[in-house]
């Protein structure tokens, strides 16, 4: 399969994928728990169909020691014993807010105080910024059709 469009090799995508790299850096440097972080975003990755996105952070993820169990289990969380209640209040969150479009009132307040209990101010604002992105991230790839299957473990930082 090839790509529509290289975001890697035009200097406008270029310039452009760099300012979503920065925001991704720096929700990394927050506190939100790194495992936290794949998780949300091979859910939403799984959700939206994007093959490349679910390749890298199920590798990446896997690199930096998550089990295959888990990762094998995101898709089915809820019905999955190998999460924690905050993992599972993320994930929550994450689906509510990838698929805004099926839910009248977007986020409901009962997700959003179920995932207020487990993480603080700036853990919130790095999850709410890590399910945008990444569903920014998911759109490009999936318009696109960036192929998937290629990707190592740490290849973009």
């Amino acid at each position: 399969m090839n790509a529509r469009l290289s975001l890697f090799g035009n200097d406008f995508a270029a310039k452009t994928l760099k300012h979503f790299i920065a925001v991704s850096r720096v929700v990394k440097e927050s506190s939100l728990p790194a495992t936290t972080i794949e998780l949300v975003q091979l859910r939403a990755s799984q959700i939206n169909g994007c093959a490349f996105c679910v390749d890298m952070h199920t590798k990446d993820a896997a690199h930096a020691g998550e089990s295959s169990v888990r990762l094998n289990l995101v898709a089915a969380w809820r019905e999955a014993t190998v999460f924690t209640e905050a993992e599972r209040a993320a994930l929550e969150l994450a689906e509510e807010g990838t698929r805004l479009a099926d839910a009248a009132g977007g986020v409901s307040d009962e997700v959003w105080a179920n995932v207020a209990k487990h993480y603080d101010e700036e853990q919130l604002t790095a999850l709410v910024t890590l399910i945008a992105t990444i569903n920014a991230f998911n759109r490009l790839n999936v318009i696109t059709q960036q192929p998937a299957g290629d990707y190592q473990p740490g290849q973009f930082g």
